[in-house]
């Protein structure tokens, strides 16, 4: 019953952004077929993860989940019914996070914001480490994951404007092993990696505050001498 409904959300969703918005999706081949894999995807709107879900073309695809949403009946039922795992952002979810360990260990493709919540500035925020650790604690890779448009695209809507949006599916990644030695500072480095590779397909105003990485600035290079 729970693939049934699973199913059908699938479906009911993809119909709406069909009709409602205009998707420009590019590197949806990139995220594996099978296998753990963690999609790191900036977060700019409610509509990233579901946008998401429907764009992955696997059926073992879910995400992690702020707990403050399981006071929506909606809402809970929706991440319930697709095997989300709830995180409480106030504190260190240990217990969320063994629980994303062993589904990506089981095979499964977790969806996460490195960010940790919503930018309402419109920029990405500094990130957590969280996908740094778990990408090192299971040994999966990372697919670095670009949205933009979704933060004005209900506004629109509920103007009967039919919003565009860009998602990019960037190149899995392999990242170096954290060091225990500086496990902090390979958590920093490996967490900044990946915020670099996702800024890199966001165009320059989306930037916010890995605009001036070094980093950044090696793979744009990189990108124009391609």
């Amino acid at each position: 019953m729970k693939t049934f409904w699973r199913e059908t959300f699938r479906g009911f969703v993809r119909i709406l952004f069909k009709v409602l918005t205009r998707v420009d999706a590019i590197g949806s081949e990139n995220v594996p077929e099978t296998g753990g894999c963690i999609i790191a995807v900036n977060h700019f709107s409610r509509l990233d993860p579901p946008l998401v879900y429907i764009l992955v073309k696997r059926k073992d695809v879910t995400a992690l989940a702020a707990d403050k949403y399981q006071s929506y009946p909606l809402i809970r039922w929706v991440i319930n019914i697709v095997d989300g795992i709830w995180l409480n952002r106030e504190e260190a979810d240990f217990g969320a996070m063994r629980e994303a360990r062993k589904y990506l260990q089981s095979g499964g493709a977790l969806g996460i914001a490195p960010e940790g919540t919503r930018s309402s500035s419109g920029g990405l925020l500094l990130a957590k480490t969280g996908v740094a650790f778990l990408a090192d604690k299971t040994g999966v890779p990372v697919i670095p994951t670009a949205i933009f448009g979704t933060e004005y695209a209900v506004k629109q809507m509920l103007l009967l404007q039919r919003p565009s949006i860009h998602v990019r599916f960037g190149k899995p990644l392999t990242l170096p092993p954290i060091e225990h030695k500086d496990r902090d500072g390979c958590l920093k480095r490996n967490t900044d990696e990946i915020m670099c590779q996702i800024a890199a397909m966001l165009p320059p105003e989306y930037r916010g505050a890995y605009a001036d990485f070094p980093r950044l600035k090696e793979l744009l290079n990189a990108t124009h001498a391609a």
